[in-house]
C-alpha cells in the first residue's frame, strides 16, 4: 500500500512540475515575444483587468534591459543625454529579444543596430561611439592571457625570426570609424565638450587591455594591415615581404621589426611559435 502511494505520488509531482515547465515557457514567450497565451493563467484583479497586470512585468522587463544598455554604453549616453537616449534604449530592446543567460552580452548588437536603425543610422558618430564602447568593454572582460615580453624575444635565434608566428592576447581588436568618435570619447571621457562631428577616410584604431586598463590608439593602414595579418599566424618573414612591396624594400624587415616591438611593449602579444 505505502509502495502505491510512492508511485501515485511520483506521478502527480511529474504532472506537477510539466505543469510548472510549460507555465514558465508561456511566461516566457508572454516577455520575449509578445504572446498572450499566458493571460489564460491569468485571472482579473478587483481592480485590472489580467492584460494589465501582466504589462506591468512586460515594461518592468523592458526597463531593465534598456538599463543594461545605458550601463553598458555610459559615453554614448552621455553624448545624448539621458532623455534622448532613452529611445535609443527602448528601441534597441524591442527589436532585440534577449538570447543570453548574462546580461552582460545582451548589448553587445547595439553598434549594428545604430547603423541601419531609422534616425539613428543618420548620424553616423553614434554607431562609432558604440563600436568603441563596445571594444572597450570587450577588452576589459577578455580572458587572462601572459604577454610576450621583449626579453623573451631576444632569446629567439636569427635563424628562426623568418618563421615565427606570434599569438595576440585576447584583449586585442581592431575597430574602423568613419568619424572622429574616438575624440569624442576622449573629451566625453573627460567630461569636456566634445568636439563636431567630422566624417574623413577610415579612422583605424587598436583596442587592448594593458595592466587591466582597456587603451586604445589609431594606427595608419600599414600597421593596421600588419597586425591582421600577424594575428591571423601569418610568419614574420612573409610579414616583411608583404611591407616590401607597399614601399622601401629596403626598410620593410626594420619596419616590421619596429611595429613587433611596440606591440609586445604594450602588451598584446601573449606567444610566439615557429611555423
Amino acid at each position: 500500500m505505502a509502495e502505491n502511494y510512492l508511485q501515485h505520488a511520483e506521478h502527480y509531482n511529474r504532472i506537477i512540475l510539466t505543469a510548472q515547465a510549460q507555465m514558465q515557457e508561456r511566461f516566457q514567450r508572454g516577455l520575449l515575444q509578445g504572446d498572450d497565451n499566458i493571460l489564460s493563467d491569468i485571472t482579473d484583479s478587483p481592480r485590472e483587468t489580467k492584460g494589465a497586470l501582466f504589462d506591468v512585468y512586460r515594461n518592468a522587463y523592458g526597463a531593465r534591459l534598456a538599463e543594461i544598455v545605458q550601463h553598458d554604453f555610459e559615453q554614448l549616453s552621455a553624448y545624448l543625454g539621458d532623455e534622448a537616449f532613452a529611445p535609443v534604449a527602448r528601441a534597441y530592446v524591442d527589436a532585440t529579444p534577449s538570447h543570453h543567460a548574462n546580461a552582460r552580452w545582451y548589448s553587445r548588437a547595439l553598434p549594428d543596430f545604430l547603423k541601419t536603425a531609422a534616425p539613428w543610422c543618420e548620424a553616423p558618430e553614434l554607431a562609432d561611439l558604440a563600436s568603441l564602447e563596445r571594444a572597450l568593454g570587450e577588452a576589459f572582460d577578455a580572458a587572462d592571457d601572459p604577454v610576450l615580453t621583449l626579453e623573451a624575444l631576444a632569446t629567439v635565434p636569427p635563424s628562426d625570426w623568418a618563421s615565427l608566428q606570434f599569438r595576440p592576447h585576447p584583449s586585442v581588436a581592431r575597430v574602423d570609424l568613419r568619424t572622429n568618435a574616438a575624440s569624442i570619447w576622449v573629451a566625453l571621457h573627460k567630461k569636456g565638450t566634445p568636439p563636431a562631428v567630422e566624417c574623413a577616410t577610415p579612422v583605424r584604431l587598436i583596442v587592448w587591455r594593458q595592466d587591466l586598463v582597456p587603451k586604445f590608439r589609431d594606427v595608419s593602414e600599414e600597421e593596421a594591415m600588419m597586425w591582421h595579418e600577424a594575428a591571423a599566424g601569418v610568419p614574420f618573414g612573409v610579414l616583411c615581404e608583404m611591407l616590401s612591396f607597399r614601399s622601401d624594400p629596403d626598410s620593410a624587415p626594420l619596419r616590421a621589426a619596429t611595429l613587433l616591438q611596440g606591440w609586445i611593449a604594450s602588451g598584446m602579444v601573449s606567444g610566439l611559435q615557429s611555423a
